[in-house]
């Protein structure tokens, strides 16, 4: 089992900057395609971004292109996946979700990534 860890949530006002990151250990990370999802209450979950295997490729929702910018580090001593969030709005509020697959799909369809981390809140006031 993988696990995943998110941080660097929190609270921030409108127009704000926020990184969050998202780490495993002890696996070989470059095995992984990696996604960001979020979930907002009484909202089903959905995609915000992805990122493939070797960091070449990424995918947006439309929501957040030009705002949001997916990366990764595949070192050993790194092994983590960023999400930048800039130039946040209230309705980017939500808990955010780390996801990851063996497999090489980095898109929106969640039921696609095999582990998941436990969430990160971000919370955007007006």
């Amino acid at each position: 089992q993988v696990q995943l860890v998110e941080s660097g949530g929190g609270l921030i006002q409108a127009g704000g900057s926020l990184r969050l990151s998202c780490s495993t250990s002890g696996r070989t990370f470059s095995n992984y395609a990696m996604g960001w999802f979020r979930q907002a209450p009484e909202k089903e979950r959905e995609f915000v971004a992805g990122i493939s295997k070797s960091g070449t490729n990424t995918s947006y929702a439309d929501a957040v292109k030009g705002r949001f910018t997916i990366s990764r580090d595949n070192a050993k001593n790194k092994n983590a996946v960023i999400l930048q969030l800039n130039s946040l709005k209230p309705e980017d509020t939500a808990v955010y979700y780390c996801a990851g697959t063996f497999g090489s799909y980095y898109g929106p369809r969640h039921g696609a990534y095999e582990f998941w981390g436990q969430g990160t809140q971000v919370t955007v006031s007006s």
